[in-house]
């Protein structure tokens, strides 16, 4: 693994797109409207590949909440379940949301710091959809889009960033302050109104009018850059002048997620974080992908999807003993 990739957790391009004629989804009240989207895009989306299509009013809330947390979805999406739907790819790295804040959302996801990966695919998708289908567009504004800040090319590409090092040394602000100058924004861990937790950092472009998909991608990354550069400088700086202060609380975060008997969501992400953290400087060894997938399989949907014993069990108690189990199996003490 390499170091900017212990920064750069993941890469995402996501594309508005509505359908000409047809209203926004704030009153798109004909449902006759609403199938016709979803059936004609799942016609389309089976000309370009395999996706499992998915009726939100069949999910349960729940089940709604678990794809949110795994970042397949949003809230937006679940708001509309009776007339909303989603596309995913067997390996749910491509995804397509119908009947959002707009008709289409659609978006790529790949591991790492590679915007252009993304980009590729779901231009390719984009591509076909236009061939297919008349999709809302004027010259003057490019795609027309429910929220006018994705007026213009509709693209939204973001990379999630995870900066412990300049947490702890007090210099988030000062990444922040750089950011916004630079034309882009700051988004939390579950994107728009969400809170930082863990570390975790998402950045995007502000606006996508007056740029085009390239130029966006290109700025996008080239702050990235920087970012992770940031980062790394400041983990270098902890090592020699914090040694011993951070290794313990490192310890501390990995004994305590061992050893807890009550373990509730905002800590669960506090500490797995510091237990990540520690990997990246090398005091723990950890099985990387796997431990990964603790952030999710952790948060209160997807242990509910797991755990089908919440009736005699607090909350708090479940994922402290599914935690304890996987914190042994997946991390060791390093150097």
């Amino acid at each position: 693994m390499s170091d900017f990739e212990r920064v750069a957790i993941s890469s995402r391009v996501r594309l508005a797109r509505n359908v000409a004629g047809f209203n926004f989804f704030t009153k798109l009240t004909n449902e006759n409207d609403a199938m016709f989207i979803l059936k004609t895009m799942e016609n389309i989306l089976s000309k370009f590949g395999s996706f499992d299509f998915i009726r939100l009013k069949k999910l349960s809330l729940n089940e709604c909440n678990a794809l949110l947390e795994r970042h397949i979805i949003s809230k937006e999406l679940i708001e509309n379940k009776d007339i909303s739907a989603v596309a995913i790819s067997a390996d749910e790295h491509l995804i397509v949301m119908m009947n959002e804040e707009d008709h289409l959302r659609l978006q790529c996801l790949y591991d790492g710091f590679n915007l252009n990966r993304p980009y590729r695919e779901i231009k390719a998708l984009d591509d076909l959809i236009l061939s297919e289908i008349d999709i809302a567009y004027r010259d003057d504004l490019g795609f027309i889009t429910a929220s006018p800040s994705n007026l213009g090319t509709g693209m939204r590409a973001s990379v999630m960033l995870f900066l412990p090092a300049l947490e702890h040394r007090g210099e988030i602000e000062i990444m922040k302050k750089e950011v916004l100058q630079n034309g882009c924004t700051i988004r939390g861990l579950y994107g728009e109104g969400s809170k930082n937790y863990g570390g975790f950092y998402q950045i995007s472009n502000q606006n996508s009018l007056g740029n085009s998909e390239e130029e966006i991608i290109d700025c996008v990354s080239e702050q990235i850059f920087n970012i992770c550069e940031m980062e790394m400088s400041a983990r270098e700086d902890i090592l020699s002048s914090d040694h011993l202060k951070i290794k313990d609380e490192i310890f501390r975060a990995y004994g305590t997620l061992k050893e807890c008997a009550l373990l509730e969501e905002t800590e669960m992400i506090k500490l797995l974080s510091l237990v990540k953290f520690g990997g990246a400087l090398g005091f723990l060894k950890i099985k990387e992908k796997e431990f990964e997938k603790l952030f999710t399989e952790g948060a209160s949907a997807n242990l509910r999807e797991l755990a089908n014993f919440f009736e005699i069990k607090k909350e708090e108690v479940v994922r402290a003993e599914y935690i304890n189990k996987k914190i042994s199996e997946l991390v060791s003490k390093g150097g």
